[in-house]
């Protein structure tokens, strides 16, 4: 018997492009295997996949080739034929974790793959793919606030990610001179609820959609905080404003043309009291706009789901002084979000 060939190292400039050419493979492999619950799943018990394919109703040789990818994905690990989650996967892929990404990962396997697909057409065009994708001009929220499961689904997946940059955001600065922040567009509250465990004088509020308001109050009771946040529905852009002399914007501004988020920066301004503050989070560009690639693909996801985009810091000053405030620091996280504040 002979031996195999030695195997010799790749050209570098080939493996950037060999990389990428794997890359939405490999997300569309994990999108696949949350879609069939198969980490839900394995957290119950360990299995085969014979008999995984028979709980899950699927073809054995073609769900080998996903677990397969998901144990090379560092996404399960597999002993003697028996597969069982990775602490990544328990952690993040199970619909029923605290700290579950699974909802965020649904959307992007549902919508923004579909989406991402007619990426040409929106850089030709400038704008979102909705009509051209699903027949109609509805956004983001109309389409995953369509039932109170895609509701419920959807915020849970974005609560997942705001736990990962809450923490981060609001021990960016010292906020312990603010005695109430209101959480605009608060969704699940992950932001403000950090703050209040960071900063035990403040109070808060939620300031949602009335849709999403339910959803508001159940994650403020799971975090023990219903004494110190209140929930307040509203639109943002046409309803008054709860009075705080700190608000905050998650992952908010960049869903949001020029003319939008001017609009509600002038708004926000003109609620505060002289020296109250802004906390925005956003992922920010950098300066030179070399990248980050997160952000730079951040940016093209909100090309096509939305009317916005990421931004440079020094955009982000130029908004928020124009609006009236006279000072802007930011840091970046490390963190799927960085932070800016603001104060008037």
């Amino acid at each position: 018997m002979t031996s195999p060939p030695t195997e010799t190292s790749t050209d570098r400039n080939a493996e950037i492009v060999l990389s990428l050419l794997d890359g939405f493979r490999a997300a569309k492999a994990m999108f696949v295997a949350v879609s069939l619950g198969i980490f839900d799943q394995l957290h119950r018990q360990t299995a085969t996949a014979a008999e995984l394919a028979e709980t899950l109703g699927c073809e054995t040789h073609a769900l080998e080739r996903i677990l397969g990818s998901c144990v090379a994905l560092q996404l399960l690990t597999v002993d003697n034929g028996r597969y069982r989650n990775s602490e990544a996967a328990r952690r993040f892929l199970r619909v029923e974790s605290s700290e579950t990404l699974s909802g965020y990962i649904l959307y992007s396997d549902r919508v923004l793959w579909r989406l991402w697909a007619h990426l040409e057409d929106a850089v030709r065009q400038g704008t979102h793919r909705w009509q051209q994708e699903f027949g109609s001009r509805e956004g983001i929220f109309e389409h995953f606030f369509a039932s109170d499961q895609d509701k419920e689904t959807f915020l849970a997946g974005m609560h997942g990610m705001g736990l990962l940059s809450s923490p981060s955001a609001v021990a960016a600065f010292d906020l312990s001179g603010f005695t109430r922040m209101v959480d605009v567009g608060g969704a699940t509250g992950h932001v403000v609820i950090e703050a209040c465990r960071r900063y035990p004088d403040l109070q808060g509020i939620i300031f949602d959609l009335p849709a999403v308001i339910p959803v508001s109050t159940v994650y403020v009771g799971k975090a023990g905080m219903e004494q110190r946040i209140q929930t307040v529905a509203g639109d943002f852009f046409t309803d008054p404003l709860p009075g705080a002399d700190l608000y905050a914007l998650g992952r908010i501004l960049h869903d949001w043309s020029e003319e939008k988020v001017r609009f509600l920066l002038r708004k926000i301004c003109g609620h505060l009291p002289t020296g109250g503050g802004l906390l925005i989070c956003e992922k920010l560009l950098n300066e030179d706009r070399s990248g980050p690639s997160s952000a730079y693909l951040q940016s093209l996801n909100m090309l096509v789901c939305t009317e916005g985009r990421e931004r440079t810091p020094a955009e982000y000053e130029a908004l928020t002084k124009e609006a009236g405030f006279r000072e802007f620091v930011y840091r970046r996280t490390g963190q799927p979000v960085d932070v800016m504040l603001a104060r008037k």
